[in-house]
């Protein structure tokens, strides 16, 4: 199911459906959210890097940083998260912070 929500929140991303892409890792993140683990933070912090680009869309930039500044907090999990969905989770890394750099250096 990870794989699939993945897959379904960098389409929306790509079609700058950052609400939807939210909602798309939520649905994974909800069920799990009491969860202390590292990866369940993690998620979260892609759900926050959607929100991110969400308030960029708004107009909403100094918002936009604090969250960002979230994810970025989140991202550094990256580096303890034990699970057979690390690479997918590096690869979304990877291609939120391209995304970021274009909307923020744009």
């Amino acid at each position: 199911m990870i794989n699939k929500k993945i897959d379904e929140y960098i389409e929306c991303i790509q079609e700058h459906r950052y609400y939807d892409a939210h909602e798309a890792l939520e649905e994974v993140w909800f069920p799990r959210r009491f969860e202390k683990s590292h990866e369940v933070k993690l998620i979260k912090g892609f759900i926050n890097a959607s929100v991110s680009f969400e308030l960029i869309k708004l107009g909403r930039i100094p918002q936009s940083k604090k969250v960002w500044a979230t994810y970025l907090k989140h991202r550094q999990l990256l580096f303890k998260v034990e699970s057979p969905y690390l690479n997918r989770y590096y690869q979304l890394s990877r291609y939120i912070e391209e995304i970021n750099l274009n909307k923020t250096h744009s």
